[in-house]
């Protein structure tokens, strides 16, 4: 039932720790399955004989002097079709994501979002059975804190 769980509006504040995102804007996307993470590049390594990936990330739209460089490993490459259309071979990244006080790992697809108004879509698949989304709020589980996006920084 939807009394016992957590409402989320079409747009929230969220936080990637294991990424070094504190907080990125995210739109809450339910006809998307799978999450998304904006990055302006991804290079593919190896580390000990796995698959990984390096990529970097502008987690604030309209500023490109901001970076955040993460590095994650390898969950799966999977053809993706957008909103257009428009099928892409993407890498998909397991970690963690913060929304509110609730921690809970989230499959991520990798794609450079720069035009896009949201760096971040969190899909059907991160949302999960413990929220419910009212599109007509936005920002129920937090509002953004008044510092930079990296953790560290200022």
């Amino acid at each position: 039932m939807s009394e016992n769980k957590l409402v989320l509006g079409w747009r929230e504040w969220l936080a990637f720790p294991e990424l070094g995102i504190v907080q990125i804007k995210a739109k809450v996307d339910t006809g998307a399955r799978t999450s998304c993470l904006h990055a302006y590049f991804v290079e593919p390594f190896e580390r000990s004989g796995e698959a990984w990936v390096r990529f970097g990330i502008h987690p604030r739209q309209g500023n490109t002097k901001e970076e955040i460089h993460c590095e994650a490993r390898v969950k799966d490459r999977r053809s993706v079709r957008d909103s257009g259309g428009h099928e892409e071979l993407r890498y998909v990244i397991e970690t963690p994501v913060s929304i509110g006080d609730q921690h809970t790992p989230v499959e991520v697809t990798l794609t450079d979002r720069d035009t896009m108004k949201f760096r971040v879509l969190l899909g059907r698949s991160g949302i999960g059975e413990q929220y419910v989304v009212d599109p007509a709020r936005s920002y129920v589980q937090g509002k953004r804190k008044r510092r930079s996006a990296r953790k560290g920084a200022r």
